[in-house]
């Protein structure tokens, strides 16, 4: 008996993590949109589980943000405010531009070859696009131009800006797929400026309107 309650944990887990990965996945490429009904039969039967798998993944999903559940509707994909999410992208622009103008005369040279860096790994996973992936990369990104701010107010509500992002979504990418591609380009055109040691306010309103071209690219999309 002991043993056969020691091999079932494992495979409840596994079975569980499995549901996950599927649903969050199919989430984040939006093979299911916002307000998709997510039927605990119908996914266990798809996957060959149990229900009990099923809500395990969906209230993981829901406490990340992804899935939402609606009174006499049950478990669906969570929708997206739009006014918040075109709000906070704003907002992050200008402070963001800020924050990094802040730190540009504490930026190294390793600081900027470790941003490059970051940024090769975007454009190489481009090929195989993830956007949930592609998402970590870009804040890692921006983390790096504006990590040593020496204003600490300032560095604190580009932190909530960045955490609020995450709160709307785990991957903003998942919701303008094609906006990724220019991304990395204009991060390119960042980086060069900063070695250039261009004027710094052209760096900022740089990336202020890198932001923002990402909100014209979800307007675009949605409308």
């Amino acid at each position: 008996m002991p043993a056969t309650a020691s091999t079932s944990k494992p495979e409840s887990t596994s079975k569980s993590q499995r549901t996950y990965d599927w649903l969050s996945q199919r989430i984040l490429t939006r093979d299911f949109n916002p307000g998709y009904r997510l039927v605990l039969s119908s996914i266990a039967a798809e996957l060959g589980v149990s229900t009990v798998p099923v809500r395990e993944a969906i209230r993981r999903l829901e406490a990340e943000g992804l899935v939402e559940f609606e009174r006499n509707v049950g478990a669906r994909v969570a929708m997206v405010n739009q006014e918040e999410y075109v709000e906070t992208m704003q907002t992050l622009g200008v402070l963001e531009g800020a924050a990094t103008v802040l730190s540009l005369p504490h930026i190294t040279e390793d600081d900027v070859a470790a941003a490059q860096g970051i940024n090769d790994q975007m454009r190489a996973v481009l090929s195989d696009f993830d956007p949930s992936v592609f998402t970590v990369l870009n804040e890692r990104f921006h983390r790096a131009l504006f990590a040593r701010c020496p204003n600490a107010h300032l560095s604190m509500l580009v932190d909530r800006g960045w955490g609020r992002m995450a709160g709307l979504r785990t991957s903003t990418f998942s919701f303008v797929p094609d906006r990724a591609p220019r991304s990395v380009d204009e991060h390119d055109e960042i980086l060069t400026l900063i070695r250039d040691q261009a004027d710094p306010a052209d760096i900022e309103m740089r990336i202020r309107h890198h932001k923002w071209r990402t909100v014209e690219a979800f307007r675009d999309q949605d409308g």
